[in-house]
């Protein structure tokens, strides 16, 4: 857990940080590494308002489940080619095999 930090933002946003190329991990599985367990929510307003700008790695964030949570034409293309260029696939169905590329916060990665 990230407690040395301020914020419930910046600790999120230092755990972002964290997700090593190669890997995802869920919007939950973030709040939860910055000590904010119920605040899947707040990860993604945080992604969706400074992402780009603060240069986190948005797109190794998906769902619980392992899913896009972009739709098609609205910047899933992108979150899946950027997984792809880590190495990471996605399936046909828009998921993420977090069994297999789920990062849980060690720092040895997976």
């Amino acid at each position: 857990m990230l407690a040395s930090m301020e914020t419930t933002g910046d600790r999120i946003k230092a755990a972002l940080r964290l997700v090593p190329p190669g890997t995802a991990i869920s919007y939950g599985a973030v709040a939860a590494l910055a000590g904010a367990p119920n605040g899947a929510r707040t990860v993604a307003r945080i992604l969706h308002s400074c992402a780009a700008a603060e240069g986190l790695p948005w797109w190794r964030v998906v769902r619980a489940d392992g899913g896009i949570a972009l739709r098609r034409g609205y910047g899933f293309e992108e979150q899946e080619a950027r997984l792809a260029d880590e190495g990471v696939e996605v399936g046909p169905d828009g998921r993420v095999d977090l069994g297999r590329y789920g990062w849980n916060g060690s720092p040895k990665g997976r």
